[in-house]
């Protein structure tokens, strides 16, 4: 029962065993007991050099490579802003030719033909709820007693012509009484 509990047993569910971290030298997390040999080393620091090598020979070769590219886009005429432009014009293409990006517009289209169904019914709603007040008895009533204002005030049409006349009228009539007023007083 006392292996069952340890947890260095091989059949334990924890076992201790270093994981070297992202970026973390594995070198760093090898074991004394697994060190090894003379040859292996060596074997190991000629392969090191070599990849070393390598990486210098490739990064030479892309320096070359970078500069003749450089090169023949002089050459042709191709300025870094005109690459920058096609650069953006391919990556928006890739872009719109996405699903992601067709499912967005499909849904936002949508939307917006909803939204202007629902502003367009807030407007009927508008205008009939402003033809119901224009017919209301408390319009109407409160429409007469202007025109009869008006009457009285121009005496020139009677009660039942358009509002927004009998308000013209109305205004008018004031202003021709004032300007009447006012020609008096200069004349006395």
């Amino acid at each position: 029962m006392a292996a069952e509990m340890d947890p260095n047993s091989e059949q334990g569910l924890l076992k201790n065993e270093v994981i070297p971290e992202v970026g973390e030298d594995a070198a760093a997390s090898v074991n004394v007991a697994e060190a090894l040999s003379e040859e292996e080393q060596e074997e190991l620091r000629r392969e090191l050099a070599k990849v070393e090598e390598e990486i210098q020979t490739l990064s030479q070769v892309l320096a070359a490579k970078e500069k003749h590219l450089a090169e023949i886009k002089r050459k042709l005429g191709i300025s870094s802003l005109q690459e920058l432009r096609q650069n953006l014009s391919k990556g928006w293409q890739d872009v719109t030719a996405t699903n992601a990006y067709k499912k967005t517009s499909e849904t936002l289209s949508q939307a917006g033909q909803k939204a202007s169904a629902a502003f367009s019914t807030v407007g009927s709603a508008i205008t009939k709820k402003l033809e119901d007040v224009k017919n209301s008895p408390t319009f109407k009533s409160f429409e007469e007693k202007v025109e009869n204002l008006k009457y009285k005030v121009g005496g020139t049409k009677p009660a039942g012509g358009d509002f927004g006349e009998v308000l013209n009228s109305a205004a008018n009539a004031s202003a021709t009484e004032a300007t009447t007023k006012q020609t008096e007083e200069e004349t006395q």
